[in-house]
Order: C-alpha cells, then structure tokens, then sequence
C-alpha cells in the first residue's frame, strides 16, 4: 500500500481532480463576475443543457448526432425496468451489451453484460434512468476534442488521446492477479476487478485477454497524446460530421473505430459519447507530460472556452435588446 501511495504522489494523473482543476475554479468566479452569471457555461454548448457540465443526459445527446454516427441505444426509465426484455428485443440489441448510467462521467457505472441475468442485476443497483447499448467492436479508441467559434465556420481539433486498454499477457504460471500487481496502473483496479473477473485463473502463455473494454482513465486505461495524429483530412472530416449538430461548439468525443486511415475519411467508426463542458484535454495524462504543461494545456482550453461563451452571450444580448430598440425607436416618433 504505501509503494502505490508513493506511486500516485509521484504520477500526478492519479491526482484527485479538485486539485487539478483548482486554478480552473478561481478564474471560474472571475468569469462569473465578468459575465455576470452563475451559468454562463451554458451558453458554451446552448442546445446541450448545462451546455454539458452536469445533469446533461447522454440520450438526449445522442439525439442530436448524426444517424448512425453512433452505438444503438435504448434508455430504460427506472420506472419502467419490467419491460427491458421487451425493450431488447424490439430494439434488435444482442449481447453482449453495454450499460451506463444516463447521466455520469468519468466511466463510473459502465459495465458490460452478457445475458439477461447481469442485465437485471445491473438495473437492480441503479438508482436512475440508464442507457442499454450495444458493443462496438472497433479495437480502437481515442478522444477527440473540438471547438468551434460561433462566428466561424469550421472548427479545430485541438487535442487526440489514444488510449490503451487494461490488458494483460499470460505466462502460463502466474494468476491474474499476479500479472496485474506487477503494473502499478493494473494494481489500483484489483479491487474493482474482483466484482467480475476470477483473479486466480491462470492465462496460457502469449494469450492476450482485455480486462476492461472501456477506454476510462479511472478503469486502468493508459492515455498518450495523439496531437500529432491531428491532419487537415481528419479535420475537415469532423466538421462535416459536427456541423450537423445545432448549437455545439465546444466538447470531446470519445470514438471507437478501426483503423486511423478510416476515420480520416470518416468510415468504420462510432462515437461512444460526445462531452461538453466537463471534457477534458484528456491528452494532459500522458504519463511523460508534467503537472505544469498539463495546466497550460488545461489554461489553453480554458481560455477557448471564455471565447466561445463571449460570443454566444454578446448575440444573446444583442437579439434580446433589438426589440428594445425598435420599441423605443417607435415611441420617440409618436412624440
């Protein structure tokens, strides 16, 4: 225990993220003040509520993507969990299958079930509405992040984290366990492995077995920068697809998809979940960046961020004070 106390101390990724983003929180109440509004966030994202920061349904999200730009889906009310069989079936899902809370960040509540029995023991334990999807097969996965100027027409990416899930090699002697505990990342998830996984079962020698298919940083998933990756294809790809979202311009979207060469030209891929105002430039967790170029990253976005709102809440004002103008115009006539 106090080797992994040390082992977090060290890797600041493992930070709690009130610490991370604490910097974030004073220019926050800045922006507060100088926006005078609570919720001035929300106009980052105008047709996302809460332009995503919270309480933002991930249904509802889905949505307003493009069709088939994204997983088959089916939301379960929590009223309403008698009817899932039926629901499976008209829908055409087979498992396995991917569920997720409606609403949550950060991979918590994500699991994947394989039959009918999981299905109801997973909605048995939640306590809120929940989303049945089916399980992309793409072997890979990143995060994309984007924005958009409202008064632009094309936007940026401006970050690409690939992510390497928790995946393990047997020996053909040592348990699961004792593979995992041998990497400090795979050692923090034991705890949460044990729920699904026999940790005593041995792998034959050179089998690779994915332990968890999410690609969550707090699921043992190791994030890299892709920045590199970023091309003027990839870009002009992922404009065409976002311009067809009314009123986003700032987010991240976590994609599957089969090979890089593919997604540029936008084919054989899925976005798992499109992000607003919570995302992160998850890239800031590659393990060789420093806490220091994390937060300029973090300040860089931040400040992407302020410009987007300043736009969007500068019309705002605008289209509200028009009819003002006109009313008063009117009245100086008549006098």
């Amino acid at each position: 225990m106090l080797k992994l106390w040390w082992h977090k101390l060290k890797h600041w990724e493992y930070w709690p993220s009130y610490l991370v983003y604490l910097p974030t929180f004073f220019i926050w109440v800045w922006w507060m003040i100088k926006f005078k509004s609570f919720k001035f966030y929300k106009f980052a994202n105008p047709k996302i509520k809460n332009g995503g920061l919270y309480a933002d349904s991930k249904m509802s999200i889905y949505h307003i993507l493009p069709p088939s730009s994204f997983p088959k889906t089916i939301l379960v009310q929590k009223e309403d969990r008698q009817n899932i069989i039926e629901k499976i079936r008209y829908s055409g899902l087979n498992f396995p299958l991917i569920v997720k809370p409606d609403v949550g960040c950060r991979g918590v509540g994500v699991e994947k079930v394989s039959n009918f029995e999981e299905l109801f023991s997973y909605a048995s334990s939640m306590s809120q509405n929940f989303l049945v999807q089916e399980l992309i097969s793409f072997p890979n996965e990143i995060g994309l992040f984007y924005y958009r100027l409202p008064n632009q027409k094309k936007g940026k990416i401006s970050g690409i984290t690939l992510k390497q899930f928790l995946s393990i090699t047997g020996n053909g002697k040592d348990t699961i366990e004792q593979l995992l505990r041998k990497n400090p990342r795979f050692q923090f998830q034991i705890s949460k492995l044990k729920q699904s996984i026999n940790l005593q079962e041995i792998l034959p020698e050179n089998e690779e077995r994915c332990l968890v298919p999410f690609g969550n940083h707090s699921r043992g998933t190791q994030f890299t920068d892709g920045t590199a990756l970023i091309t003027e294809k990839l870009v002009q790809t992922f404009n065409q697809i976002l311009d067809q979202i009314d009123g986003f311009y700032y987010g991240r979207l976590d994609i599957r998809y089969q090979c890089f060469e593919d997604l540029e030209i936008g084919q054989h891929f899925s976005i798992i979940e499109l992000n607003g105002v919570k995302s992160e430039p998850t890239h800031i967790y590659d393990p060789k960046k420093s806490f220091w170029q994390a937060q300029r990253e973090i300040l860089k976005h931040q400040q992407i961020l302020k410009e987007i709102v300043s736009i969007n809440l500068k019309a705002k004002r605008e289209k509200q004070m028009g009819p003002q103008i006109i009313n008063r115009s009117r009245t100086n006539c008549f006098n």
